[in-house]
């Protein structure tokens, strides 16, 4: 059977590599250059189709006449997408007898659209999945073909948790790609109306509300923590970055009120206090005592 590929990160890895394990032939992959402005700490899909003899293509726009012709003319049987970050056309997607399929990293209909992983964590979800489903014009709204879910732990991080979801991955494509070899493939249509849909996110979106409850904050700082760009807050006109923190909710002080004491720095929210472990300041990062003389020099002030 053949399968052109879109496919970027560890997860277009695994599922390339997955496809050649279950048999699969790839005669084209598509990826993307990685972006100098970006922390690259996943996995490179050009790298590994470079090593296993994969023609390879980054095309700025997929959609293009010229590259639609290209599929069109390797006849694929089927379409898989791999955490690739650009959607499919309608022309594409209509190119296979067998359908298109995407792998994304939620618990489908829960978390349709970018950066699920994030959200997750931002919304103190206890779980979420990857879910294999048809590619249709609409983002992430296909019927599901199959799914794993993954349990989230409250000290969980974008990079914990991809961990996990790259496991479940490798896991579900090791159960499911034989089945649609053959051409066995069971679809359930979504109830989109029970999921949910979330956008992309921006570094200002780091910025921390500190009337929200110190569980809120505490989410929003694991869930945008390296290698994203961080939660940050403004003490007058400094930029601070929270990389690490705990929580108690039982605790109160004012909302952003800075308290020390000789071993601990406290930060009041909206509902319980927020204990910071890991600061920048002007690229200087503190932590344990550092930490708390820095912010005894700021002791009752406000952040902002």
């Amino acid at each position: 059977m053949r399968a052109v590929v879109f496919a970027y990160h560890t997860m277009g890895t695994i599922g390339i590599s997955m496809l050649r394990k279950t048999g699969f032939e790839i005669p084209l992959v598509f990826t993307h250059l990685d972006d100098p402005d970006e922390t690259i700490w996943f996995k490179s899909v050009s790298e590994l189709c470079t090593n296993e003899g994969i023609e390879w293509v980054v095309p700025p726009d997929p959609n293009r006449q010229e590259w639609i012709n290209q599929i069109r003319s390797l006849e694929p049987d089927i379409i898989f997408s791999f955490y690739y970050r650009f959607m499919l056309s309608t022309q594409i997607l209509e190119i296979p007898r067998l359908g298109a399929y995407n792998l994304h990293g939620s618990y489908l209909p829960y978390y349709r659209g970018r950066c699920p992983v994030n959200w997750v964590i931002i919304s103190g979800e206890n779980s979420t999945g990857v879910t294999l489903h048809e590619m249709v014009e609409k983002s992430d709204a296909g019927p599901i073909v199959a799914q794993r879910p993954v349990e989230i732990a409250l000290d969980d991080t974008p990079r914990s948790l991809f961990s996990k979801l790259e496991h479940a991955a490798e896991l579900l494509l090791k159960d499911i790609l034989p089945r649609i070899r053959v051409g066995d493939i069971r679809k359930i249509p979504q109830d989109l109306e029970k999921g949910s849909y979330f956008g992309g996110r921006k570094p200002e979106d780091g910025r921390i509300a500190w009337e929200q409850s110190a569980r809120d904050i505490y989410n929003l700082i694991r869930g945008v923590t390296r290698p994203y760009p961080g939660a940050f807050s403004f003490l007058g006109s400094t930029k601070i970055l929270f990389w690490w923190a705990e929580f108690d909710e039982s605790c109160q002080c004012d909302e952003g009120k800075i308290e020390t004491t000789d071993d601990a720095v406290i930060i009041g929210t909206g509902r319980g206090c927020i204990f910071p472990r890991e600061i920048e300041v002007n690229g200087r990062i503190f932590t344990e005592q550092p930490l708390v003389v820095y912010f005894k020099e700021h002791n009752g002030e406000f952040l902002q």
